[in-house]
């Protein structure tokens, strides 16, 4: 069980569901002599001696003694009534983790309180420890608790799922998972408390999932309730948009594309996601949305995580559609202000069809003509709320724009449905024919000099390589300088190779020349951070080495494979490591070596990481729930949709309580701020 702290006004005001992070056994009282260090206990003891010191920082030491053995307690924080209370003889009841110290076992701020001679009663029931705010003590939280709980048991009525949903479940009424997790009986395995499958603890997690499914799909309602224009395409430009590509589409992005079309044509907005693995092709399908759009008389807009891959998407789309005639327009923070003046005014004027950008687009002076379609590739990376702004930029009256969202990070159907509950979602699980799968390998770090070597070989043979350097900092600047030195080390270990650079932090003129000069093939090895993670399209490169592979996650390592094995020829991705591995870096890497399979590596993320990073920790209330794991939980998903759909059918009452208990004071979603 992982729940975090309810946000807002709902923790303050009901403490139910301010629920525990974690127990205590302390039912039973441990001996001195048989304290091990690393264990959570309950001891009982007399003071010996108690003094404060003045070493590296003030700290209050008491020394306790029980006959068996000797613990110290440590205190950095303290009044002069605690001193004062600490006489020798006091006899103290202390629960807190064991560690090892200068003098000894020790215990660092246990809870504590002064006992008497006569024994006292221990717990009845494993302990509580709950989140704290300021200001708010364990044993004020604690009261709290059971003063709601006795509440709670008075008025059952809080129960706000029906009788019949939760015994056809088989799961306890509210007052008995509440009364459980809140004052778990004695004898109750910690292990299984922290498994999270107690059906208690399923109870919760059932409403809450179904309290983020109704929001979801209240969103999707609220969408299906909206206008927009039925783009027929009087022109036919999809049409002599797929006929002019060099290739054909697969059968999974023309059934993906049949989706997009159905919905076009349709007088309500289209909320449709397209997933699918690395290079499968979803930037055409959104490229014959566009058309569509542009063929009806009307604007396109496509929105990307960075300027990298906004430029591009820019260049792909301009080199697709000027020869029919369409104008397609970049849109970026770092453009020159003569260059950014002029754009801004030709989309305003619809004398651009399709505008492409980054965050840029979202800011006050952009406007458009008549956006009739938003498409946003990497959804994780954006927020819902994002979104929504940009579908507001095209608001016409009554008249919004249709939505096309794009990832590339595959996810399991049954999470999918969860996750992406307020949107329709489209699957291309096809790769397009000539797509190599990339021979991965694992190489430790003091191996080095012999994957410079093999890098050496391949470019000397006319193939290109990345070598990426993902340092994991929050500096940008970090990152930039790791990038640089990596480049100017290789440049002296590589006589006769050209070796180019990108990251994060140079400007946008000097990234496009590097990769355009990759590109064109006058630079073979393109150093680089991970902004080189999407987009980047260079079917010579055949070769890529990820520096510190140990450190990233599964998405994140096959999102950068997938820039090599884009030609004919057989690729490799070299991920390098700095050893020792803990388990799970071992097994991620393990996966990535065995696998090309997209969904099959992102079930294991989901397994290794679990769904808030996989996802996107913006992209929806899902990555930050309080009791429920999608993972875990995932049998509950079917139970959830199908309630949540009776209740929208006949008891949309119950949605905004439900909401409010799980998902608090944060907004609602899909409420454009």
């Amino acid at each position: 069980m992982r729940p975090q702290p309810v946000s807002g006004a709902t923790a303050a005001a009901d403490p139910l569901f301010q629920l525990p992070v974690r127990y205590e056994d302390r039912t039973h009282v441990t001996p001195l002599g048989a304290l091990i260090a690393g264990t959570r206990v309950v001891v009982e003891a007399e003071v010996q001696v108690a003094d404060v010191v003045f070493r590296r920082r003030r700290a209050l030491l008491v020394r306790l003694s029980d006959g068996s053995g000797f613990l110290n307690l440590r205190f950095f924080y303290f009044s002069r009534a605690q001193v004062e209370g600490m006489a020798r003889g006091t006899r103290l009841r202390c629960a807190g983790e064991v560690r090892r110290g200068p003098q000894g076992l020790e215990m660092v701020h246990p809870e504590y309180r002064r006992v008497g001679v006569t024994p006292e009663p221990l717990d009845d029931r494993l302990t509580p420890i709950y989140p704290l705010t300021e200001g708010l003590t364990q044993g004020r939280a604690r009261a709290n608790a059971n003063r709601a709980l006795a509440r709670l048991a008075a008025n059952p009525a809080q129960d706000l799922l029906p009788h019949h949903i939760v015994e056809k479940l088989e799961l306890p009424t509210l007052t008995e998972a509440l009364e459980f997790v809140h004052r778990p009986p004695k004898g109750t395995s910690l292990a299984a408390l922290a498994s999270g499958r107690h059906p208690a603890q399923r109870r919760l997690a059932f409403e809450e999932l179904l309290a983020h499914q109704l929001c979801m799909q209240q969103l999707k309602q609220r969408a299906q309730r909206e206008a927009a224009h039925a783009l027929a395409d009087d022109a036919q430009l999809t049409t002599r948009f797929l006929s002019a590509l060099p290739f054909a589409l697969t059968n999974a992005q023309r059934r993906a594309l049949d989706d997009v079309e159905r919905d076009l044509e349709r007088q309500h907005p289209m909320v449709r996601l397209i997933q699918g693995d690395v290079g499968c092709g979803k930037t055409v399908v959104a490229a014959a949305a566009a058309a569509r759009a542009v063929g009806s008389g009307r604007q396109a807009v496509l929105m990307a995580p960075t300027e990298l891959l906004a430029e591009q998407h820019w260049r792909s789309l301009e080199s697709w559609f000027r020869p029919l005639g369409v104008t397609v327009a970049l849109l970026s923070g770092s453009q020159p202000a003569r260059t950014r003046r002029s754009a801004l005014e030709a989309v305003a004027s619809g004398e651009v069809h399709i505008t492409v950008g980054t965050h840029a687009l979202f800011q006050a002076g952009v406007s458009f003509h008549d956006l009739a379609l938003v498409i946003v590739d990497e959804q994780h990376r954006f927020g819902v709320q994002q979104r929504l702004q940009l579908k507001e930029k095209g608001r016409r009256d009554s008249i919004v724009p249709h939505q096309l969202i794009m990832t590339a990070t595959p996810i399991p159907r049954t999470l999918a449905m969860t996750a992406y509950a307020d949107l329709d979602v489209s699957v291309i699980d096809e790769l397009p024919p000539g797509r190599t799968p990339v021979r991965t390998v694992v190489v430790a770090e003091e191996r080095r000099s012999q994957v410079v070597e093999g890098v050496h070989r391949a470019c000397r043979e006319g193939r290109q390589a990345y070598w990426v350097c993902p340092l994991i900092e929050e500096s940008e600047e970090l990152r930039a300088q790791a990038a640089e030195e990596t480049a100017t080390t290789l440049a002296e270990a590589l006589p006769g190779i050209r070796v180019g650079l990108v990251h994060g932090r140079q400007p946008a003129r000097a990234k496009e020349q590097a990769m355009q000069e990759f590109k064109a093939g006058h630079i073979q090895l393109l150093v680089a951070t991970t902004v080189i993670e999407v987009g980047v399209d260079v079917p010579n490169a055949s070769l890529m080495v990820i520096e510190n592979a140990e450190r990233m996650g599964l998405a994140q390592l096959h999102q950068l494979r997938g820039r090599v094995g884009r030609g004919a020829q057989e690729s490799s991705c070299v991920l390098l490591y700095r050893g020792p591995l803990s388990q799970t870096a071992r097994e991620r890497l393990a996966c990535l070596r065995d696998s090309n399979d997209g969904f099959e590596i992102a079930r294991r993320d989901l397994e290794l990481r679990g769904p808030g990073e996989l996802l996107g920790t913006r992209q929806t209330g899902l990555a930050e729930l309080k009791v429920a794991d999608l993972i875990r939980d995932a049998d509950l998903l079917p139970a959830v949709r199908e309630v949540a759909e009776q209740l929208l059918r006949g008891n949309d009452a119950l949605v905004a309580p439900l909401a409010q208990r799980w998902i608090g004071g944060a907004e609602e979603y899909g409420r454009v701020g």
